[in-house]
């Protein structure tokens, strides 16, 4: 069996960090994905969905020193159905996706036309992954023209 799920989205609100009595890091936050489609009458039409996230340890630390709202990023995980009661007593569901996997596309202010990838302005404008303060975590972006000092080729 499988529960994977994959999410490409803006982050909506700064990820909330505590600490559980064990010491265990835990994130919460929330991600926008929107999906555009044209109706029956040819009319363009906008859905946006949100999706709770947790995320646990490294990864949920890594998420408060990093993300921000309205930061888009591209999200691996499971879905996670838990039980608890509200302060009145009442029982209550909540399903959430518990990230395993995170990475940062761009930040909200960067995007150009609304895709999920970086214009060419902005990519180069980013730090170099090797030389970033968040390590090697992220893998390194192909190098430019002048970084690889091959300004003949046709690619």
């Amino acid at each position: 069996m499988i529960n994977k799920v994959t999410l490409v989205g803006n982050l909506g609100r700064d990820p909330e960090l505590r600490r559980l009595e064990s010491g265990a890091a835990v994130a919460q936050f929330s991600i926008a994905t929107t999906e555009n489609y044209k109706d029956r009458n040819g009319e363009w039409q906008s859905s946006t969905e949100w999706h709770d996230i947790v995320l646990w340890r490294n990864l949920a630390e890594r998420a408060e020193s990093q993300l921000k709202k309205g930061m888009l990023i591209y999200l691996e995980g499971k879905l996670s159905t838990r039980k608890w009661e509200d302060k009145d007593g009442n029982p209550r569901k909540t399903t959430e996706v518990v990230g395993s996997y995170l990475r940062i596309l761009n930040r909200r202010e960067e995007q150009a036309g609304g895709g999920y990838q970086p214009s060419p302005q902005s990519s180069a404008a980013q730090p170099n992954p090797s030389t970033s303060p968040t390590g090697g975590s992220q893998e390194s972006a192909a190098p430019t023209k002048s970084e690889a000092g091959n300004d003949d080729l046709p690619f």
